[in-house]
């Protein structure tokens, strides 16, 4: 029986279903001089490289965006305008 490929390409796309070590866990999402993503050390596609700056502004901005949602839902769970809304329509 042939053995599948652990690792490879697939239309473009980084694959590595090879067992993990904390060692390329870690070394994976901190590579300085390479671009902002990189490939994953675990899965298919890419992950932010750390030591890129420009991935530190996308976590920011996430991080920034997810506090705002939950902002507003705690607003809106405050305001109490759950009554009934009268809607007249004219022919």
């Amino acid at each position: 029986m042939v053995d599948k490929p652990q690792s490879g390409s697939i239309l473009g796309i980084p694959y590595n279903f090879e067992r993990p070590s904390l060692g390329r866990l870690l070394s994976a999402h901190w590579k300085p001089g390479e671009g902002m993503v990189v490939e994953k050390p675990f899965g298919i596609g890419y992950t932010l490289n750390l030591a890129n700056w420009r991935s530190w502004i996308v976590v920011l901005v996430a991080a920034v965006l997810l506090w705002q949602e939950n902002d507003s839902d705690l607003a809106a769970d405050d305001d109490g305008d759950d009554d009934p809304v009268e809607v007249v329509v004219d022919d």
